[in-house]
């Protein structure tokens, strides 16, 4: 399906659902991300689930994924899919998740008129905060689940967060690093996805930037942060949020998640979405939180750099959603870049 062979699909159905006949097969639509195919299955019994294959997984995206659907569904302020099975190490990587509850957002947003997609980016806004309210010892890289204590004990109010012992999900396993050296990491994790090479000079401009910024960055605090909060990628349950997609997440500065957040949710390649739908994406921070990330305004110029490699890396993309001219857009990112630099 899209363009892969049906053996790797074949094995990952055999070896998550041994037990159960499937009906058909179904598309999600299209992904920038070519590292990944990600298909609905409908059962013979009618039941439904989805399976992620990991075409090519150098960075471990399916694994972390997986540690922390489990993480959340134990302790998570916010609805996850369940893990159904999971194979990180197999030939091919696969996980398979339950659908998520709810409507997606991308299909609701399109549908509300202006009040109504006010109040939904509040609680998106609410949501993100509700993540981040638990701070972590340090940043890191999240490597899979693990024992709380000596891998990733986090705080909550001043206290350490108690996990049972044996528990599957207890606890997530983080390398830890400084956060200039973790943001470094997703800069190179987004070349590894990158569908386009055009740009390239970009990645290079961006570390740059971010390596020149260490002393700002390294006093951030440190929360879950789910790194690709996009439309398709969040699910309204009545007064839920419900979020999937968790490949990119890591521990990190929550000002650059609600950054990230704001570009994805709001912004096109060069444009930006009415001041009021980011108020209200910030006001439902606010309500949640008590107040926006400390230093969120001091260190977004160096995350709105970080955030042009969703153009920069993936300009043929936009060029089919545009519709406009290769050159075009490369001239324009690349402009929009030097002018994000001069800013941070």
């Amino acid at each position: 399906m899209n363009g892969v062979e049906s053996g790797p699909i074949d094995r990952a159905l055999a070896a998550a659902f041994p037990d159960r006949s499937v009906e058909r097969l179904i598309g999600v639509g299209p992904s920038w991300n070519g590292a990944n195919e990600t298909i609905g299955v409908a059962f013979a019994d009618g039941g439904r689930a989805y399976l992620k294959i990991a075409l090519a997984d150098e960075s471990h995206r399916l694994a972390r994924e997986c540690a922390v659907l489990r993480y959340l569904r134990a302790y998570g302020p916010l609805p996850v899919p369940e893990v159904l099975a999971a194979d990180p190490d197999g030939e091919p990587a696969y996980l398979a998740t339950a659908p998520a509850p709810g409507r997606e957002l991308l299909e609701v947003y399109e549908a509300a008129d202006d009040a109504e997609r006010e109040r939904l980016l509040r609680r998106a806004g609410g949501a993100l905060a509700a993540l981040h309210a638990d701070r972590f010892a340090g940043h890191g890289e999240i490597v899979g689940t693990g024992r709380e204590t000596g891998s990733a004990a986090t705080e909550a109010g001043g206290g350490e967060v108690a996990r049972e012992e044996g528990d599957s999900a207890a606890g997530l396993s983080i390398e830890f690093a400084s956060w200039t050296d973790v943001l470094l990491t997703t800069v190179e994790r987004t070349r590894e996805i990158g569908t386009s090479d055009r740009l390239a000079d970009h990645y290079d401009a961006v570390v740059d930037c971010v390596r020149a910024n260490r002393d700002l960055l390294d006093g951030a605090p440190a929360a879950l942060l789910h790194g690709d909060i996009a439309k398709p990628n969040l699910f309204v349950d009545g007064d839920a949020v419900a979020a999937i997609d968790w490949e990119l997440s890591h521990v990190g500065d929550p000002a650059r998640d609600l950054v990230r957040a704001e570009d994805q949710l709001l912004n096109g390649f060069d444009s930006t979405g009415p001041e009021r739908f980011a108020a209200a994406l910030r006001a439902g921070y606010r309500e949640r939180a008590g107040g926006l990330p400390a230093g969120f305004e001091r260190r977004r110029p160096v995350y709105e750099v970080v955030r042009m490699l969703g153009r920069s890396g993936f300009v043929d993309q936009w060029t089919t959603y545009l519709d406009e001219p290769l050159d075009a857009l490369v001239e324009r990112a690349d402009t929009e870049l030097r002018a994000r630099l001069d800013a941070a």
